[in-house]
């Protein structure tokens, strides 16, 4: 039986910082490091006193989920139109999918697990939302 990787993450003393949206913070729960850089997971909450800003953009990723612990947050989708998440909404958001934050509530807070943990996110020029007749 092997150790290696292993990692715990308390909320007790947990250190946030700013990372890819500077409207937002992030926990790092030492996913990462563990798994030799195959999985990222982090808390994000709202950054008080940040103005908020969402820029349709996509992510390189093999797996993305979001689950939200606390608050409420508002995405367009591709494909899907306006989805609101609030405490207990998980979404699974494709590899690529554009998507674009319209809006969250002041104590948003949401746990993210992203493959691979080096991920590269792509600003574009719009959401395509289609719309069935």
């Amino acid at each position: 039986m092997s150790s290696t990787g292993f990692t715990v993450s308390h909320a007790a003393g947990a250190h946030f910082e700013r990372g890819l949206r500077s409207f937002f913070e992030y926990r790092d729960l030492g996913i990462s490091q563990a798994t030799a850089g195959q999985v990222e997971a982090h808390v994000i909450r709202a950054a008080a006193g940040r103005e908020f800003s969402g820029q349709p953009h996509l992510h390189r990723t093999s797996f993305q989920m979001v689950y939200v612990l606390k608050g409420w947050i508002e995405f367009e989708y591709e494909g899907q139109g306006i989805v609101r998440l609030e405490a207990g909404s998980c979404v699974y958001q494709p590899p690529g999918i554009r998507h674009r934050e319209t809006g969250h509530s002041d104590d948003i807070e949401m746990l993210e697990i992203v493959m691979p943990a080096d991920f590269k996110t792509e600003e574009v020029e719009a959401v395509e939302v289609t719309t069935s007749a």
